[in-house]
């Protein structure tokens, strides 16, 4: 497919997908490639494009009902039809698949009725509109179909970066969590996955765990990078329950919580009085915290805003929500969104082109820091090692950010708590 100067991707970019493949045991396929190509949903209008494989199933527009009732049992006849095979050779529609997952909520269905995070329920929840047409479930269907053994799988953005979100040409990034994760888990099944290599340091993780204090009231540690807060969706074990389990504690809760990826200063409760009073002090704002990053400085390659120079010191306001389709990834939505304000101050400017960087959050928002050092309208300088807004394992095994220091009176002494641990970075 030639560049077209008229095409979609100048205007708001798409993802591509590259999956490679074996058959009968030989690396090449028989046309002599050893690779297939998708792209997500439709380019320029059109689903088929030369190089590519074609759609999963050729989605006409479906016509428009008299009311929305009749609209929507005319989707769910089309998602009936819809079928998708997994690597044991079954098949199952997207109603099938979708049936006992959480409606997906629009950011204007969630907040249409002014419920706030509660929004509207579904009573008979449809697949999310596009399900089926990302790149991975394309790419799989092709290669089920023709016998190709599917190897390695990846995604990455080309393209200008979308209104609302944080995409960079050329990045990698995983499926998304809303659309494609739960087709994925079917489509998965028969293949063998090699375990992550988050999975197999798990061990090595819970041996660089660090307490720092501790009395009768909480504890202060330092967290690793790549372990869990609190228990997430999956098994994995986290801090919070590991740290339970090994000093038989029957109440341990965490005042705050970092990011899995960000290492640094977390404060636990063993009480539920302490982790009220905690709340109480965040609420407020009574506890510093200082965060410590290591940003690339997008502006050196003229990709900044008119490619000014980054202030040494200011502050952001970027109002954040959850992406519906793409959880825990965050949107910028001035329409729905939650206000999120940091403070920040450049403390090196590297040789490299990296910037060493203090953020001061006085808001606490989900991925706010790292959001807010990646956006065009923040820092447009992501935190390196961010595989959610910045360039991933690229440039670092880990993400760049450290909760450095944090300061706060102790709920039941009064006494000023001040721990300090550098990033090193």
């Amino acid at each position: 497919m030639r560049a077209n100067p008229q095409s979609e991707l100048h205007r708001h970019g798409k993802m591509f997908g590259v999956l490679v493949v074996e058959k009968d045991g030989v690396w090449q396929t028989d046309d002599g490639v050893s690779f297939i190509a998708a792209f997500s949903a439709q380019l320029d209008g059109r689903y088929d494009h030369e190089g590519f494989v074609p759609p999963v199933y050729e989605m006409k527009t479906p016509p428009v009902g008299a009311n929305k009732e009749e609209s929507r049992r005319l989707q769910r006849l089309l998602f009936a039809q819809y079928y998708l095979l997994n690597g044991k050779g079954e098949q199952k529609n997207l109603i099938e698949i979708f049936q006992h997952e959480q409606p997906i909520l629009s950011p204007e269905e969630w907040f249409g009725k002014g419920q706030g995070n509660q929004g509207p329920r579904d009573k008979d929840p449809l697949p999310p509109s596009g399900a089926g047409e990302c790149c991975a479930p394309k790419l799989l269907q092709y290669a089920f179909l023709h016998g190709l053994k599917p190897l390695a799988l990846a995604e990455f953005w080309v393209g200008a970066s979308p209104a609302n979100e944080l995409r960079r040409e050329g990045q990698f990034y995983a499926p998304c969590s809303g659309r494609c994760v739960p087709i994925l888990r079917f489509m998965m099944q028969g293949l063998e996955v090699k375990k992550s290599a988050q999975e197999n340091r798990t061990e090595d993780l819970f041996r660089r765990i660090e307490v720092l204090y501790e009395d009768a009231s909480l504890m202060v540690v330092n967290k690793p990078a790549g372990l869990l807060s609190v228990p997430g969706k999956t098994e994995e074990l986290s801090l919070s329950a590991y740290m339970k389990a090994q000093k038989g504690y029957a109440y341990l809760m965490p005042a705050h919580r970092l990011d899995q990826d960000t290492s640094g200063l977390i404060v636990f409760a063993k009480t539920e009085e302490v982790y009220k009073a905690l709340q109480t002090y965040f609420q407020r704002r009574d506890i510093l915290k200082r965060y410590e990053a290591l940003l690339k400085d997008e502006r050196r390659k003229g990709e900044g805003r008119k490619g000014e120079k980054l202030m040494d010191e200011g502050v952001i306001e970027l109002p954040l929500l959850p992406n519906p389709f793409d959880r825990p990834r965050q949107m910028v939505s001035r329409e729905h969104g939650k206000p999120t304000l940091t403070r920040y101050i450049i403390r090196e400017r590297r040789a490299d082109g990296t910037i060493f960087v203090d953020f001061y959050p006085m808001t606490g928002r989900t991925h706010q820091l790292r959001v807010h050092a990646a956006h065009p309208e923040g820092l447009n300088a992501p935190i390196i090692g961010d595989r959610l807004y910045g360039n991933g394992t690229e440039e670092s095994d880990r993400l760049m950010l450290h909760a450095a220091e944090i300061r706060f009176v102790h709920p039941v002494t009064k006494e000023e708590m001040h721990f300090c641990i550098p990033s090193q970075f």
